[in-house]
């Protein structure tokens, strides 16, 4: 039998017998290398390669063809009057080249030239038989050439008359067209030039003339229309809009990072918002390099949809460790954020959203027994007040009080981080290989993840003076930077995206960060890193409209504007609930959810009055309060308690049964109206005391 060797035998004496010795295809030396040799290429074109992008440029072209179709049709009359003018204009171009034959005009020159000689030789009677046999000939071939047009176009008429309506139509735009012609010129133009807006095509033409237009391509002279960029890809249709890949043309001295900062004047020369253009660079882990750009173009504001539902609220457990499902984006595809070994930062103006998308990864949290929530809340509202049925430590509002348990949890906090570290050092590598937390350690040795979240820290910081916003930026960021391998997961946001409400220690070793509308450049940097909007990612392209979309930057390079899912703070509750029942059963309820009683009467079914619960909630740093803060407070937490003075509350608490023991309170020396805290546990039920 014989082998073919892939690669030649350096010596023909070592080949085995009945081993044939040929050459390889890919030897420099081989003539038919080229010929032999595979192109790396793929056979089918770009839109070509799955039925999706097949179906979408089909979709595409039947598109543009009506709305051609349209466009011209509209111009109908007016291109049948431009026709009708190029017609008259081709019947008398006709007529004027057909009369000379006609009217033989061939035989005229001859007949004139023989009467001006007869004329100078009356004598010559040969040449007046010459002349005569002309004139004769010109009146016979202008008999002939008459009769002959004469006879066709009768003949012509009478065929036309018994012809069928189709035929006599067709013979119509015949002529027409052939008239056409004859009067066309040069820079005639019948059909008017209609470019389709962007979300019915596009082509890499009005590419390269926004690059040029905006200073990234050079401009042309003469009718050189100047370098143009090479499309590797597209523009072709991908779902709701049109991608194309190119490469900046070399030479130009331009890279990828300048178009990417030219994004809003490449939008306005495109004829779309900013928002609808989505552009990255192409690395060369993606077959890239410093100047090819991939750019997405949507056909209408792609953020504007209905946020779509979490999938969160319909599981009833999560695993921490799975990517956390956000949101969506632009192009409908789903976006992820693995948070294990991570910390987060959220920011944005007020009611964009922000909260309800730091809530995401906290309800995900809630979903998984083996996460231990610290949560604080420093605006002290709805938002996060079920977390009392589940967090470890939960604080709300920015008071004294808030402030001073918030310093507690940081140091708690910073020690449970050191004891867990002195625990992974000592186990075998055979359980901590890489001396970070792993599943089986997690339940083994009782060290769930930690769940930071602080919501509002803005709020925090404007509450103290500056050396105690430097001690918890120092504590908040030592957090941040070696918790997460003890396990812990920062999720911080802040309302007000400055200097001193976002700190830049803070702010550079958060690795997730999340931005929802700012209003400018600098202050999308504060959220999002420096340098970040020139780079693409810019959140004061996003307008009042675009709620619960925000930029999310999840490394050096990387980014995306996100639609985030929506929880509603209904389901965000019942999530809560369960999240209760999935600790219970597992022995991981701790802390203050182990122990608050308004939470222990949600979970046993026992009622409550409304306000007592309320009031509990924002006493819960503090054993007694002046009756003028408790209704600020409650004020806070819900707007209804905005009309309510000292004796309704009073006249309310006594209905839901509690007695106090004083009606004065003294706090730092201050003798006014008040409660106190173990007043208002004793209104509760036997049997949820008991339960504590």
């Amino acid at each position: 039998m014989t082998v073919a060797l892939i690669k030649p035998l350096q010596d023909a004496q070592d080949a085995p017998e009945g081993v044939e010795d040929i050459e390889a295809v890919d030897r420099p030396d081989n003539p038919l290398a080229d010929w032999l040799t595979v192109p790396d290429q793929p056979i089918l074109p770009a839109w070509a390669r799955n039925w999706t992008s097949v179906r979408a440029n089909t979709g595409a072209f039947v598109k543009v063809g009506w709305w051609h179709a349209r466009y011209h049709g509209i111009r109908g009359p007016k291109y049948a009057v431009k026709i009708a003018g190029y017609s008259a204009r081709g019947a008398f171009r006709g007529g004027r080249r057909l009369w000379p034959v006609l009217a033989a005009d061939d035989h005229t020159r001859t007949v004139k030239a023989l009467r001006a000689q007869t004329r100078a030789k009356p004598e010559d009677e040969a040449l007046a038989v010459r002349y005569q046999a002309a004139h004769r000939d010109r009146t016979l071939a202008r008999r002939w050439r008459w009769g002959a047009t004469l006879g066709l176009a009768t003949a012509a008429a009478v065929a036309l008359n018994y012809a069928s309506l189709g035929l006599q139509a067709a013979a119509g735009c015949l002529i027409c067209g052939g008239l056409t012609l004859i009067g066309w010129s040069d820079n005639a133009q019948i059909l008017d030039h209609g470019t389709p807006p962007l979300r019915i095509a596009m082509d890499s033409q009005q590419l390269n003339d926004a690059l040029r237009a905006t200073g990234l391509l050079r401009p042309g002279r003469g009718d050189d229309e100047g370098p143009k960029v090479n499309c590797v890809m597209g523009p072709l249709r991908d779902g709701n809009g049109w991608a194309v890949i190119f490469d900046l043309p070399k030479g130009g001295g331009k890279k990828a990072a300048d178009v990417l900062a030219k994004r809003t004047e490449i939008a306005a020369e495109l004829g779309v918002d900013e928002i609808q253009v989505i552009m990255s660079r192409v690395r060369a882990s993606a077959g890239g390099n410093a100047g090819r750009v991939s750019m997405w173009v949507a056909d209408d504001d792609p953020y504007l949809a209905p946020s779509t539902p979490s999938p969160l609220e319909s599981m009833d457990t999560f695993s921490i460790w799975d990517p956390i499902p956000f949101g969506r984006d632009a192009r409908g595809n789903r976006v992820t954020l693995p948070i294990v070994w991570q910390s987060m930062f959220f920011g944005g103006l007020p009611r964009r959203g922000k909260t309800f998308s730091q809530r995401l990864l906290t309800a995900a949290g809630l979903l998984d027994a083996y996460v231990r929530h610290y949560v604080c809340d420093f605006k002290g509202g709805q938002d996060w007040i079920q977390m009392r049925q589940v967090a470890h430590r939960l604080i709300l509002g920015a008071e004294e009080d808030a402030i001073a348990a918030f310093k507690l949890m940081l140091k708690e906090l910073l020690a449970e981080m050191e004891r867990r570290f002195s625990i992974l050092r000592g186990l075998p590598t055979s359980i901590c290989p890489e001396g970070k937390l792993t599943p089986e350690i997690v339940k083994r040795y009782n060290m769930p993840f930690i769940l930071f979240t602080v919501d509002e820290l803005q709020e925090a910081f404007l509450a103290v003076d500056d050396q105690e916003r430097d001690d918890i930026i120092n504590d908040m960021a030592r957090i941040a930077r070696r918790g997460p391998a003890a396990g812990f997961i920062s999720n911080y946001a802040s309302q007000r995206p400055d200097a001193k409400s976002v700190p830049t220690k803070l702010r550079e070793i958060i690795t997730i960060r999340y931005s929802t509308q700012v209003v400018d450049q600098t202050s999308s940097d504060m959220v999002l890193g420096k340098g970040k909007a020139a780079q693409g990612a810019d959140a004061s392209v996003l307008s009042e409209e675009h709620k619960g979309v925000g930029v999310l930057v999840t490394g050096p390079a990387s980014f995306v504007t996100v639609q985030a899912d929506m929880l509603e703070t209904a389901g965000f509750n019942t999530m809560c609930s369960r999240g209760r029942a999935l600790r219970e059963a597992c022995g991981q309820l701790t802390g203050d959810a182990a122990h608050d009683p308004t939470a222990i009467a949600e979970a046993t079914g026992v009622t409550i009055s409304p306000v007592l619960s309320d009031c509990l909630s924002v006493m819960r740093h503090s054993v007694k309060m002046h009756t003028a803060d408790l209704l600020a407070r409650l004020e806070n937490l819900d707007e209804d308690y905005g009309d309510w003075d000292a004796e309704r509350l009073a006249k309310e608490l006594e209905d839901a049964g509690v007695k106090r023991t004083t009606k004065q309170v003294n706090i730092n020396g201050k003798n006014l109206a008040g409660y106190r805290r173990e007043d208002l546990e004793a209104a509760m039920p036997p049997e949820l005391l008991n339960a504590r």
